[in-house]
């Protein structure tokens, strides 16, 4: 079931319930009691392991372009980093 995040207007606690994709509009109270609180849009991040490779054109001036251990990989486009 997906989490979403609420803020009380009343309060303005913000906490977060797990609700099916069905029951999402329906009226959630806060966990102090108070029945107007209205649904947020929630950030969405990932974690990654490395570091994401910059692209560049190739022949285009770079810090470690074409000619420094990255490669043409089609496209028109080095791969670095």
């Amino acid at each position: 079931m997906p989490l979403y995040e609420f803020r009380c207007r009343s309060c303005d606690h913000v906490f977060e319930r797990r609700l099916s994709h069905q029951d999402r509009h329906q009226a959630t109270p806060c966990p102090e009691g108070h029945a107007d609180t209205v649904r947020l849009l929630s950030r969405f991040s990932t974690a990654r392991a490395q570091a994401v490779p910059t692209l560049t054109p190739c022949g285009a001036p770079s810090p470690g372009g074409c000619g420094s251990g990255g490669g043409c990989g089609g496209g028109g486009v080095c791969h670095t980093g």
